[in-house]
């Protein structure tokens, strides 16, 4: 009886903790989108070395995210953040057009790691407000993210800085999550 009630509590008004890592190279906005979602202000960021963790509550969700540097020299040691993740955002510099191929090789490679198997995929089409930034379809066709068959997966356009695109990015994670 105690593990059903606690079950309509927990459905009721959450309790599940979702382990979200967001990914990407280094300048692609990856600390302001965690500091927007935590925050309605802009916060002045440096480059992350290392990681920042913030818990957020959104929608009856405890989200537990973690930022990770994303420097060349940081990259391999995003593994060791990869067991029990639930969804990874992976955030493009949209109007940097020429550093698409190496964020879609870090991609695809982080896609093949066993301890991400079975987490979810959204892409943050970040930085739409810059001059030449692609959008959603123009990204999703250079990083190839057509051919990603194993997962859920989305792609959203944002501009972190006045948070757009954010919540709607947060919104189909939820729904992933619920099962809904």
């Amino acid at each position: 009886m105690g593990i059903l009630i606690s079950k309509v509590f927990a459905s009721l008004f959450g309790s599940k903790e979702v382990r979200i890592l967001i990914l990407g190279l280094d300048n692609a906005g990856k600390t302001t989108i965690l500091y927007r979602l935590q925050s309605d202000e802009i916060e002045q960021t440096v480059p992350t070395i290392g990681f920042n963790m913030e818990t957020l509550q959104y929608k009856n969700i405890k989200f537990q995210v973690w930022d990770l540097g994303g420097q060349t020299s940081i990259r391999p040691y995003w593994r060791c953040y990869y067991p029990n993740t639930d969804a990874v955002i992976y955030v493009v510099d949209s109007a940097d057009t020429d550093r698409l191929n190496i964020a879609k090789q870090e991609l695809h490679a982080l896609l093949e790691e066993e301890e991400l198997k079975d987490s979810i995929l959204l892409v943050f089409a970040n930085k739409q407000d810059q001059k030449g930034a692609l959008n959603a379809a123009q990204i999703s066709e250079a990083m190839e993210l057509t051919n990603i068959r194993n997962r859920q997966w989305s792609i959203k356009e944002t501009t972190a800085t006045v948070g757009s695109g954010l919540f709607e990015g947060f919104d189909w994670i939820v729904t992933c999550i619920k099962g809904e």
